[in-house]
Parts: structure tokens; sequence; C-alpha cells
């Protein structure tokens, strides 16, 4: 798809960027056709609910997979679990340096989409055939642990996905948005949120394989149970394909990485030349920024001043009428994504310590409603891994309460278009989530009384004679929580990054949620290893004999602590400026090469983004 490097105009209110029919001639006389918005959604959203339906079916049920199927001990299991979670969440950082680089964001996700398709055929084959695993143990005592090679099987069919990972979930979102005017001014007059609509129908996916898909491996077989994600996987690249010809698909812009070192290096380099003070002498090219300012430069800030020395211009460069070298002069607006990635990481790895409190639980949790009476009628008992429904339940209503009644509520108060900013809901995420670990731990307490009273301690298999509904407060909280954080989070690493980094930004999301796992995994194992033997606060076979209850309190303490932090970050965050281009809807002539249109500074206090704008109505936002 072509861009218009000199205009440096965005489209129409749909976004709908232009390139030519098939069969166009070069004189451009056949009507272009218009690309982008809501129609190319089925075949996108398509791609995203497949892969998050294959995804939590996989999931969902997992630990049961590994202590029943393969047999491993609790310990080892979960932080199996969280290490490929981990792995998971990290291969995301690749697939975006990739997509933003060099192959694009459409072509990362169907490679990702393949690379996935593979893991999920990999670990149907290790469920099916009964040689890749070890012989059943109904008893759960004495249980025959997979082999090295059963093990290295299920661990390269996980290696697989968390390869298309990497290629799918940074970029499907970001891919989404693309399609989309996403600019302070249209976003505000939508009077709809892009990303509640896209977590919404991310949970929709997930609420169904938490359902349908988990019962079938509970009651029906792990070759079906793991199969049916398998082809839902096949489905959605199909789809993602068919609709190609409809989509935006922006140039990639070059490594991000390289330009970022280029400002880092300039900077150095002119370490001892000072910055003028006046900000419109410092070193500036709309050409050479066109390609990764499609939608707007970003403008000079305050912040990180030391940086400015790399867009310095010295008396040499100023009489070189070529390229500059950009590892010794780079523009304003370059030294402007590097103070946009500085400014965000704060935020960012306040999310860290949010999935290491959390990376575990889900784990527990399933253990703990495997012992618990979990029948809804005589004959139908409810799938243990099936409980996290109503945290998906509750976020799902939650986006819907959120969009129609408490951001019309909220903005009376706060004078703001869309409620409150990406910080604000986070940080209400963050103490949300707090009371999610409060409540775990009263109702473990509670199970292990009961256990007491009937004299089921030491009896691993039992079934303690109390509901498993006991747990659904917590879920419902988490659920709570997810509305405020994990889409608050989302949109604000995709607001708040650079245009040409926004793959990148997105997978800061995962890369997040990766470092979380792995610290969880930490976390677990010290707890474990120090907690002594007799009464270990997280024990191998017999929770009933742990004290789980400690470890949420332990993970509620951090989360306090983490609270206090993001606190102090959210309140000394500046938010980025940026200058928008737009044009009229049926404006066909090119702007003059040197009209540069007025500004005006929006609130970035009150605003989605905080952004500058050139929109006379952004100044009413």
């Amino acid at each position: 798809m072509e861009v218009d490097m000199k205009s440096m105009v965005v489209a129409d209110e749909n976004n709908k960027q232009q390139e030519r029919a098939p069969g166009e001639e070069s004189d451009g006389s056949p009507k272009k056709r218009k690309l982008g918005g809501i129609k190319t959604m089925p075949f996108i959203l398509a791609n995203e609910v497949c892969d998050r339906f294959a995804a939590s079916g996989f999931h969902a049920n997992m630990i049961t997979y590994l202590t029943q199927v393969l047999n491993l001990p609790l310990v080892q299991a979960s932080n199996t679990l969280s290490n490929f979670a981990g792995t998971a969440s990290f291969t995301p950082l690749l697939g975006a340096l990739l997509a933003d680089a060099v192959a694009g964001r459409y072509w990362t996700i169907v490679l990702g989409s393949i690379f996935y398709e593979l893991g999920l055929i990999s670990i149907v084959l290790s469920a099916v055939l009964p040689s890749l695993r070890p012989p059943p143990c109904p008893t759960q005592v004495n249980c025959q642990e997979a082999n090295t090679t059963q093990l290295w099987v299920f661990y390269i069919s996980l290696l697989l996905t968390s390869l298309g990972s990497g290629g799918i979930r940074p970029c499907v979102v970001t891919f989404a948005a693309d399609q989309f005017d996403m600019s302070k001014s249209k976003v505000t007059s939508r009077g709809w949120n892009f990303f509640n609509w896209y977590y919404f129908s991310m949970g929709m996916a997930t609420l169904t394989a938490i359902t349908v898909v988990v019962y079938i491996q509970d009651n029906v077989g792990w070759g079906w149970g793991l199969g049916i994600p398998a082809m839902a996987m096949a489905i959605s690249v199909v789809a993602f394909v068919i609709g190609s010809r409809l989509y935006v698909k922006l140039k990639p812009g070059g490594s991000p990485l390289t330009r970022l070192a280029q400002v880092i290096v300039a900077a150095v380099k002119k370490r001892n030349m000072p910055v003028p003070e006046d900000p419109g002498l410092l070193y500036q090219n709309k050409e050479l920024d066109a390609v990764i300012s499609v939608h707007g430069r970003l403008l000079h800030s305050e912040q990180f001043k030391c940086l400015d020395k790399a867009a310095t211009v010295t008396e040499e460069e100023a009489r070189n009428s070529g390229p500059p070298n950009l590892w010794r002069l780079v523009t304003v607006h370059r030294v402007e994504e590097l103070k946009c990635i500085v400014r965000m990481l704060p935020i960012w790895a306040a999310g860290i310590l949010l999935v290491t409190c959390s990376s575990h639980l889900g784990s527990f949790t399933i253990i703990q409603a495997r012992s618990m009476d979990r029948h809804l009628s005589r004959s139908f008992q409810i799938p243990p891994a099936s409980l996290s429904i109503f945290a998906n339940l509750t976020m799902l209503s939650g986006l819907v309460l959120y969009e129609r009644v408490f951001v019309p509520f909220i903005r009376r108060f706060t004078g703001n278009p869309v409620g409150i900013t990406c910080l604000q809901r986070m940080g209400i995420g963050f103490t949300i989530n707090i009371l999610g670990g409060i409540v775990a731990s009263f109702v473990e307490i509670k199970r292990k009384k009961v256990a007491a009273a009937y004299h089921l301690l030491d009896d691993p298999k039992a079934i303690i004679p109390i509901s498993v509904f006991w747990l659904v407060p917590q879920y419902v909280i988490h659920g709570i929580a997810e509305v405020f954080m994990s889409v608050g989070h989302l949109e604000f690493l995709y607001d708040q990054s650079p245009e040409s980094m926004r793959s990148t930004a997105a997978a800061l999301y995962w890369v997040a949620i990766s470092g979380g796992n792995y610290l969880g995994t930490l976390l677990v194992t010290l707890v474990h290893n120090n907690t002594g033997k007799e009464r270990n606060w997280l024990p191998n076979r017999n929770l009933n004999r742990g004290r789980l209850e400690r470890y949420y309190w332990l993970v509620s303490g951090i989360q306090v602590i983490n609270l206090v932090y993001y606190l102090v970050c959210a309140r000394l965050y500046t938010y980025k400026p940026v200058e928008e281009s737009i044009c009229k809807e049926d404006e066909e002539a090119e702007p003059a090469k040197d009209e540069v249109p007025a500004k005006n500074m929006a609130n970035g206090a009150n605003g989605n983004a905080g952004e500058m704008e050139l929109s006379a109505d952004a100044e009413r936002a």
C-alpha cells in the first residue's frame, strides 16, 4: 500500500487509506478503492478471537493436564506453566521488532499464526499418542511421572505456540487500530472506545473456551479438548488472509531500536555542546520523518533536555546540503520518540509486579476447586478450570457498564470526554486487584477449616463438603480489576507510544506479563523452598496441609507497595505532545510542500492522550 509521505495526511473519519485497485493504470484513472474501517473488523478480529479461544482452551485447564495426565508435582507443574507463559509473553517483543522494522504487521500476523497452529497440532499429538504420555494414575499416589522424551515433546509444542504468540499478540490489536483514525479528536467524537470493544471480543472468546473446551477436556477427552482449539486456529488463519485486500497496511519504518540507538549515540557525541534556548533551532526534517510520522510529528518537550543535544546543529552540519549522518544528527521527532519510551517505562514496569502476584493464582485456585463440592445438580459438576467464567462474565459486563454507565456518569465531574485518563483507570485496577488477594486468603482459611472439621486434611483426593462457589467472589473482583487495569494498560501503551513503534509498545504489554511470570516462578520457588517441610506454604501433593493463605497475604502486601510506586510515577508522568495533520473528507489536492497549519494545544491532563493537535475543535476537548 502506498503512503503519501509528502502531505502526511490522515484519512477521512473511517481512516480509510487508499491504494491502487488491481489493474489500475499508472495515471490513476480508475477510482481508488478506500481501505480500512469497520468492514475489516470481522476478518481481523476473527483471527484474534480464534487465537484467544485456542489459547484459553489450551491454558485454562493445563494445570490438570500436567498434574493428572503427565503426573507432575504441583509446584513443578505450576512453575512450568508460568515459565511457558513468560516465554509466550516475551516473544511478542521479537515479533514487534520484526513487524516495525521489516515485515509489517500483516505478514508478521500470518507467520505467527502458522507457527501457533503447528504448536497446537503437536500438542494434540502428544495427548492422543499413548507413547507420549505416562501410564494413568487415578489415585495420584506414587505416580510415574512423564519421562524426558515425553516432556521434551510437550516443551517443543509449547515453544512453537510461544513463537506464534510472538507474531500475533503485538500486531493484531495495533493492526486493527490502524484501520481507524485513532487521533484524539476522532476518538473523543466517536462515542465508543476501540480498546473496550477489542477486549470485549477477546473476553467472549475466552468465555466460550473455558466453558465448552474445558468441559470437553474433563468429560470427553484431551484429544478433542485440544483438537478443537487447533481447528479454531486454522479457521482464524483462513479468515484473516481472505480479508487481506481490504486492509490498511502501513509500511514498516525501519528498525526502531536503530533509531533509538542513533539518538543516544548522537547525544553522547555532542555531550559538550550547548543546547539552544529556542527549540525552533533544533534540527527538523519532514521528508526524512515522513514514513514514521504519517499521523503527525512529535513536538519538542522540555523533559530529558540532555537528549536534545542529538538534534543540535553544528556549523559544519548547517553548511552540509546533503542528507545528515543520523549517528551524529537526528530530528526532533526521533529524539521525542526516545523520550516517549523513557517516560512510559516506569508506568509499564508497575504492571510486572501485578503479574508476579497473579501468575500462580489460577493454578492454585483450580487445585482448591478440585477439592470442593462442584455439583450444580446431582449429575453435573462444574469443571474446576471453568470457574474463571465468573471473572470473564464480570469483565464482559463490566466493559459494557464502563462504556454505557461509568463514562457518562464520571465525565460530569471530570469534564473528560472519555471519563477518566488511562493512568487513572490503571490506578483503580491496581487497587481493586489487592482486594482479590485478601478475599482469596480468607476463603482458603474457610476451606481448610471445613476440611479439618470432617477430618479430611490428610486425604488430598477427598471432596470437602464446602461449595466451590466460595471461590466466586475473588474471581469477580479480579474481573472488575481487569476492566480497569488490563484495558487501561493496553490503551496507554498504544496511545502514548510513537506511531512507528506501536507494535513494539504493544509488545511491552506482553513483556510485562513475561517478566511477571518469571518473577512469579521465582517467588513460588523461594516460598516453597524456605517455608519448611512439615507445614510448607505450597506443598507438592496435599494442599490441605499447606498454608496457601499466607502466600496470598504475601502477594497482597507486595501489591500494596507496587500501588504506592505506581501512584508516584503516575503523578509525575507527562503526556506526549504530538502534531496531528488533518484534511477535509473530499480534499483531492495535495497541500503545498511548505504549508504548515496552525497548532492548538489540547489539555494533556484531561485528554485521552494529552496530545497537541492541529484541529481547532480539539481545543474544546
